[in-house]
């Protein structure tokens, strides 16, 4: 129930900061929150055992859909990461994280203490990596870390062994010289205007210099909800997405800001808890339990501390929405799905 609260609370920011900046918008988020609410009831009531009984099922639909995606989804921004199913635009990476969770969490319980050889290593390996390299051509090189980083962080808590993580930093090692040269050319600008962000003020690094703008003309109590200037006027783009933190921040405050912080802290460390509960069971089903809800929280901790990080201009902007203050159906549901499933 505590999460749940947090979770409303959450969610409950994000809708103020929509209201001020777009009412269209508010009133879609408004229903999308009450259907992402409402399918956390209908999951309670399901289980977690049938998500986990149906785990590889879930994960090769998921896929399925994930191709269907890439080849036939609507583009936007140039970017092919939604079907448009009319009345809802389904981004399915948002889905397959949750999925993709605990499917992971299965995988590395439900074995006659994990055989530890190369081979199983390789397999959990691809497993995540493929779907990831999809979601990274679509391009959507956010979501796609956020792939590699739960995978990681399964990979560590597990009972597998831990020489392989050697073997994964390696190929890592080996690959990161070639992955800059699949990197699209905006990515890698990001990438250099953070390094410099005096090196195209008004092309690749505006975007980061726009959002510390808008954080600082925020103060301390913020500008209102409604009469912030650099959001609604549109000097920051994307301000109901990857930037909702920074235009949160001028319409609230830096009180705003903090307290959304601090309700990121208490979802976090709720979630924490529920994990250590299961920490030093030894049997497999609380191993599952624990190895998805660490790959949860790893999740939700990877997407707040880089959204938040990119909005202040610590990090690279890398398109990864923050976590109930972004607007986006697929998102929120996915997310509320997810937080239905711990244990």
């Amino acid at each position: 129930m505590q999460i749940l609260v947090v979770s409303a609370i959450l969610s409950a920011f994000g809708l103020f900061n929509l209201f001020g900046l777009n009412q269209s918008l508010f009133l879609r988020q408004f229903i999308y929150v009450i259907i992402a609410f409402a399918a956390y009831f209908v999951v309670k009531s399901i289980g977690r055992h049938f998500f986990k009984a149906n785990s590889t099922l879930l994960y090769w639909i998921m896929m399925a859909i994930l191709i269907v995606t890439y080849v036939v989804g609507l583009e936007v921004k140039g970017s092919r990461r939604w079907l448009d199913l009319y009345f809802f635009n389904f981004q399915v990476s948002e889905f397959y994280k949750v999925f993709m969770i605990m499917f992971l969490s299965k995988y590395f319980s439900e074995r006659k203490i994990l055989e530890n050889n190369f081979l199983f290593f390789l397999k959990s390996f691809l497993y995540v990596g493929i779907p990831a390299f999809i979601i990274f051509k679509q391009p959507d090189l956010g979501n796609a870390a956020v792939y590699g980083f739960f995978y990681l962080i399964i990979l560590l808590f597990s009972p597998y062994a831990k020489k392989h993580l050697i073997y994964l930093f390696g190929i890592s090692t080996i690959l990161a010289p070639i992955g800059w040269l699949f990197l699209k050319t905006y990515q890698k600008a990001r990438v250099l205007s953070f390094l410099n962000p005096h090196l195209d003020t008004q092309g690749t690094a505006y975007n980061m210099i726009q959002a510390v703008i808008t954080i600082g003309s925020g103060k301390f109590m913020g500008r209102g909800l409604g009469l912030s200037t650099q959001s609604k006027l549109y000097f920051l783009p994307e301000n109901t997405t990857d930037f909702a933190y920074a235009s949160l921040v001028e319409q609230l405050g830096f009180v705003g800001g903090i307290a959304v912080i601090a309700f990121y802290a208490a979802l976090i460390y709720f979630i924490a808890r529920r994990a250590a509960k299961y920490f030093h069971a030894m049997d497999r089903e609380s191993r599952s339990k624990f190895l998805y809800t660490i790959g949860l929280l790893s999740y939700l901790l990877f997407q707040i501390f880089v959204n938040i990080g990119m909005n202040m201009g610590l990090l690279p902007i890398t398109g990864v929405a923050l976590p109930f203050v972004s607007y986006g159906g697929s998102a929120v549901l996915a997310l509320l799905i997810g937080l239905a499933l711990i244990p």
